[in-house]
């Protein structure tokens, strides 16, 4: 099936020709696209407005706001795709899971899982869990015609590192040893954590996302040994699952310069890449038949207008002969960002690679 075909199969979608998707199918574009991970977000007064006095969860389960804040970046920057509006632990709390998104520190889990009995307490995720999720797809489909929207989810071992730790960890100690020491328990972790996230992607697709992302965020913490052996498995279940849709699938991960080859051959479409590996050598990294998303170094940012150019010129050189590039940050857009800076660049990305 085409790369973004209705789950009917029967027309393409209005977003077919968008110059996103056919740099994720590694097509001829007009202009090299554009989109920002994060862009809908704190960066943004207006979103500060919307969400004011509304907890973090909460908003994502609000269509007509998730809505509203998903289109916020494509209004201001013109990007070229739109990222749903949500966060990688909704499919976690949508499964009765005890969690909240504290400010300033981020997922906190009240229960950790650490035991078999802990499994459990992970059933299956089902689209009336979410519904909220069709809904504001919904919304956001009628409004953004032919620009595509991306959906996501937390890749296996970013959710098991959360749901293990309890929370954020720069160590991930727990994590780790539950992954060396219970080998057999950590395999049963991940597969249920990939059936969650499956369905939880599913459920955007089915619903009207043009593209996917799964956020490995953790994974650069270990080695390509371990990744291969205790990670990929379950990553690459959650790629088989949405094979059948036809819709681009990117994987992305901080950190990960030593295992780009491994996240694409986990069966991503386009492989992420942050901003310690040049393109032209994540792209000998990777290998043949893949497209690469990036990764301008978000500090840049705060720098000058010309700096921001100069450097984004050299992710524009580096990207050269991409079989297909999709301008990106190396990471997500930091809070503090002057969202000025970001529309100007959209624009220097457009201007410079038109065809």
């Amino acid at each position: 099936m085409s790369a973004n075909l209705r789950p009917t199969g029967q027309q393409p979608t209005a977003t077919y020709e968008s110059a996103f998707l056919k740099a994720c199918r590694r097509e001829p574009v007009p202009h090299t696209p554009v989109w920002f991970m994060r862009q809908a977000g704190r960066s943004l007064p207006e979103y500060l407005k919307a969400r004011e006095g509304i907890p973090m969860l909460e908003s994502c389960m609000m269509p007509e706001l998730v809505a509203e804040i998903t289109m916020q970046p494509v209004r201001r920057h013109h990007v070229d795709a739109a990222i749903y509006f949500s966060d990688i632990v909704v499919p976690l709390k949508a499964i009765g899971i005890d969690l909240d998104i504290k400010p300033g520190v981020g997922p906190v889990v009240e229960q950790p899982i650490r035991s078999r009995a802990d499994l459990a307490r992970l059933r299956d995720l089902t689209p009336e869990d979410v519904w909220y999720v069709t809904e504001a797809i919904g919304l956001l489909t009628a409004e953004l015609g032919s620009t595509p929207l991306i959906g996501f989810a937390g890749a296996p071992f970013t959710l098991a590192s959360y749901l293990v730790e309890g929370g954020p960890s720069k160590s991930h100690e727990h994590t780790k040893a539950l992954m060396y020491g219970d080998p057999q328990l950590w395999a049963d972790l991940l597969d249920r954590l990939a059936e969650i996230t499956s369905a939880f992607l599913k459920v955007q697709i089915e619903a009207g996302a043009s593209a996917v992302q799964l956020f490995d965020s953790w994974v650069g913490a270990l080695a390509p040994a371990d990744y291969r052996r205790s990670v990929m498995p379950a990553s690459s279940k959650v790629f088989k699952a949405v094979e059948e849709y036809g819709v681009p699938r990117i994987h992305f991960g901080v950190g990960t310069g030593e295992l780009l080859g491994l996240m694409g051959e986990a069966g991503a479409d386009v492989v992420g890449v942050d901003w310690r590996v040049p393109l032209d050598e994540a792209a000998r990294r990777v290998g043949p038949g893949k497209a690469l998303q990036g990764n301008l170094d978000p500090a840049v940012l705060f720098s000058t207008p010309q700096a921001v150019e100069v450097k984004a010129r050299e992710v524009l050189d580096a990207a050269a002969d991409l079989e297909g590039h999709v301008f990106n940050l190396g990471h997500g857009v930091p809070p503090t960002t002057d969202p000025d800076s970001l529309t100007r660049l959209v624009e220097y990305v457009h201007t410079q690679t038109a065809r």
